[in-house]
């Protein structure tokens, strides 16, 4: 009877669902002979190696060659293995992208410029990056941008209308959000607040750069 050699497929979990560094310190090595496992630095302790990270969560071709580094796994056994892996389906940089800007941006609002330098981060390449973010829409990230501001506008109220548009502009750049878009994006948010509230104060000097003399 023919032994089935093909590579077990790990549960896999959602991309950009969480961090991933503190389940890669507590992925150790396989042991060596004595205790059972395959030689340290063998091709079945890289498959282990790589098979353990990705059941706790998916992971960049560039992310488990770095844990294999980190295990002196040489750099030829490394490359055969992840090799493989990607034949197999097993490592798939461009789904991983495409996931993460999904996840990361519905989940947490993140912008593409953010999430770029998420992935690049990650060792995703700059191709790849480019497609995954370019899959968010303008239109996108601007509906996405009004529901951050609009969710916040509420707990800002009592504040001086300069410190509410310094506020909210912040979160909307630490997100990634261009300048130009915050600004718009605030500037309604707080005329429509207004508005609801019986008052008109000109708001024009909300602005990208915020220069305008409100702002000091």
């Amino acid at each position: 009877m023919v032994q089935d050699k093909r590579l077990p497929v790990p549960e896999r979990r959602k991309a950009g669902s969480g961090t991933t560094q503190d389940r890669d310190a507590r992925d150790e090595e396989p042991g060596g002979p004595e205790a059972g496992g395959p030689e340290p630095g063998s091709e079945e302790a890289a498959r282990l190696i790589c098979l353990r990270l990705l059941t706790s969560g998916p992971r960049t071709r560039s992310q488990l060659a770095t844990a294999l580094r980190k295990r002196r796994v040489p750099d030829e056994v490394a490359d055969s293995v992840l090799g493989r892996f990607a034949e197999v389906g097993l490592i798939d940089d461009a789904a991983f992208a495409r996931a993460w800007v999904e996840s990361r941006h519905h989940g947490r609002g993140l912008a593409r410029k953010v999430l770029a330098a998420e992935l690049r981060q990650r060792g995703v390449s700059d191709g790849e990056v480019r497609s995954a973010v370019g899959l968010l829409r303008p239109q996108d990230e601007l509906a996405t941008a009004q529901r951050l501001v609009a969710r916040r506008v509420a707990a800002s109220r009592g504040k001086p209308m300069p410190v509410r548009a310094r506020q909210l502009m912040g979160m909307l750049a630490r997100k990634g959000y261009p300048p130009g878009l915050a600004a718009q994006v605030v500037r309604e948010a707080l005329e429509q607040d207004q508005a609801d509230g019986g008052s008109g104060t000109d708001l024009a000097w909300i602005s990208e750069d915020g220069s305008g003399d409100e702002w000091s």
